[in-house]
């Protein structure tokens, strides 16, 4: 359907990576954006819009779309929509990992006006919860088994087994063992 595969740019001369490269690689670069980069946009947002109109019910196809739209989608991981991203190439969602609707993994795109951004990548790990309205900032590593809760806004690296909430984000504390419920063992 696209030109272009983002998870595989071509460098445009011997010593000159290409805006999507650059990009891809967390450096900033200015200016308009190329027909690369360009293409690497829309496609990006073609496939988020994709993914928000397909049935929730149709997990097959919303994961499809996921693993066409993410760097990495891990095992059993899945989103909700509205789901929305600027590139997505890369974002890297480890197994087992659920983000609800109205997540928003934005890029840093400072001096807009300059056409200036770079895209940093996202790291979820294993096993994490993100609650409604999330957003994760570029460059930023969430530990696996984490809680993220409803609006928070996370802005740096989150460790291991945190519960993070808050505008910016905080962890209030470790999840430890004793938050199991026993739900297992009282549900059979």
């Amino acid at each position: 359907m696209y030109d272009i595969d983002p998870k595989q740019t071509t460098v445009k001369s011997e010593n000159k990576k290409s805006k999507l490269e650059r990009m891809s690689a967390g450096e900033w670069c200015g200016g308009e954006a190329d027909a690369e980069q360009s293409a690497a946009f829309w496609r990006a947002k073609d496939l988020a819009w994709e993914f928000n109109q397909t049935r929730p019910s149709d997990k097959e196809k919303c994961r499809q779309i996921l693993s066409e739209l993410l760097g990495e989608l891990g095992e059993g991981s899945a989103a909700v929509s509205p789901f929305n991203v600027d590139y997505g190439f890369n974002i890297k969602i480890g197994p087992h990992s659920f983000i609800n609707h109205g997540a928003y993994l934005p890029l840093d795109a400072e001096e807009r006006n300059a056409w200036y951004e770079r895209a940093l990548p996202i790291t979820v790990g294993d096993n994490c919860w993100f609650g409604g309205n999330v957003t994760v900032l570029p460059g930023v590593t969430i530990g696996d088994n984490c809680v993220i809760g409803a609006n928070s806004l996370v802005t740096k690296d989150i460790p291991d087994n945190s519960l993070v909430v808050g505008s910016p984000a905080k962890v209030v504390r470790q999840i430890t063992e004793a938050d199991k419920l026993g739900l297992k063992e009282l549900l059979g």
